[in-house]
C-alpha cells in the first residue's frame, strides 16, 4: 500500500507543469498570516520564500522581477537587510 501510495504521488507530480510545481512551492514557502511575527525575521525562511517566487516569475518570462526575488534572497542571507517593525505596533496614527 505504501509503495502504491509513493507511485500515485510521482505520477500527480509528473502531471503538474514546470510553472505549477514552482506555484506550489511558492505557496508552501510563503509565511502564512498567523505565522508571520514569528518568522518574518527568519533569514532561512524569508530567503526560501523569495527565491520561490524568483523560480515563478523566471517560469513566465518576467526575468527583471526574478532578478529582484533573487536579489531579496541573497540580502537576507547575507544579512543587507531586515524585517522593517510591524505597522500595527508600537506605532501611534497621526491624525
Amino acid at each position: 500500500m505504501l509503495q502504491a501510495d509513493q507511485d500515485k504521488k510521482t505520477s500527480d507530480i509528473q502531471n503538474l507543469s514546470t510553472l505549477e510545481l514552482a506555484q506550489a512551492l511558492m505557496e508552501k514557502l510563503a509565511i502564512s498570516p498567523q505565522d508571520w511575527h514569528r518568522l518574518k525575521s527568519n533569514r532561512k525562511v524569508r530567503a526560501s520564500e523569495q527565491a520561490a517566487a524568483a523560480i515563478v516569475f523566471l517560469l513566465k518570462d518576467q526575468p527583471e522581477e526574478a532578478l529582484q526575488r533573487l536579489n531579496q534572497a541573497s540580502s537576507w542571507l547575507d544579512r543587507s537587510i531586515s524585517a522593517p517593525p510591524c505597522p500595527t505596533h508600537g506605532h501611534t496614527s497621526q491624525g
